[in-house]
């Protein structure tokens, strides 16, 4: 039978839930268990500090731990450059710091606050004195896939009909409707999180593995032996099935 590997989905700076599911998961595939973390660490939750925190703790432990990153932690990472850099994708209302996306949690997570007259570059200046350099660096270092011979993971999903190895940034970390609308099988099993739903859910072709713990539900946290999937409760696993 192949190694089991680990998913979890969006985290949103919910650090008790990251270390619950972390828990689920030693126990069902002990410490030297292979996780891949779908992304969206950061923006929403309390602590977006204490779980890049605890994620870095790992990496630094020499985890098996494989990091993707989400549209979330790319807008993050923008707006730590020099200059503030916009993501063009959001609607014209939107920007990272808007309570919608979340990026005040964020900042306030470190101590950051600010208003909705505070200017941008202001903010900016209070961030990069607030803001470990080591969060930066790991937020710049994310993977945008990983795939084993079954499974391909990625932040958002796929573009339908452009192969796996040819995938786009924007689409690996902003896709829905595209993505979602397909029903007939992709070259591989896509795992993915980005659109939160009330549980997750097998689709046949793509798996969802975000359970809204932006939104404060329980994060999920699912293990994959080929294509067979289970979702990790106190009680054990699971069958997850389409």
């Amino acid at each position: 039978m192949q190694n089991p590997i680990y998913a979890i989905g969006d985290i949103h700076g919910q650090l008790a839930e990251l270390n619950r599911v972390l828990d689920l998961i030693e126990a069902d595939g002990g410490p030297d268990a292979q996780i891949v973390f779908l992304g969206d660490y950061t923006d929403r939750g309390p602590d977006s500090r204490g779980v890049l925190n605890r994620l870095i703790d790992g990496q630094t432990q020499g985890r098996n731990w494989t990091f993707l990153m989400g549209n979330h932690d790319r807008m993050f990472s923008w707006f730590m450059q020099d200059y503030p850099l916009h993501d063009a994708h959001l609607p014209v209302e939107l920007y990272w710091l808007h309570q919608r996306l979340g990026g005040d949690t964020t900042l306030a997570s470190y101590g950051v606050e600010f208003t909705a007259r505070t200017r941008q570059t202001l903010v900016r200046e209070w961030a990069g004195a607030a803001v470990p350099q080591a969060h930066i660096d790991f937020l710049r270092g994310l993977r945008l896939s990983y795939e084993t011979d079954d499974l391909f993971f990625a932040h958002a999903g796929i573009q339908p009909g452009v192969p796996l190895a040819d995938q786009a940034e924007h689409d690996l970390l902003w896709i829905r409707q595209e993505f979602h609308e397909i029903t007939t099988p992709h070259p591989k099993l896509v795992v993915h999180g980005h659109t939160p739903v009330d549980a997750p859910v097998h689709y046949g072709n793509r798996i969802n593995l975000d359970s809204g713990a932006g939104y404060g539900k329980p994060l999920t946290a699912a293990v994959f032996q080929g294509t067979r999937c289970w979702t990790l409760h106190d009680t054990g696993r699971q069958p997850l099935l389409p």
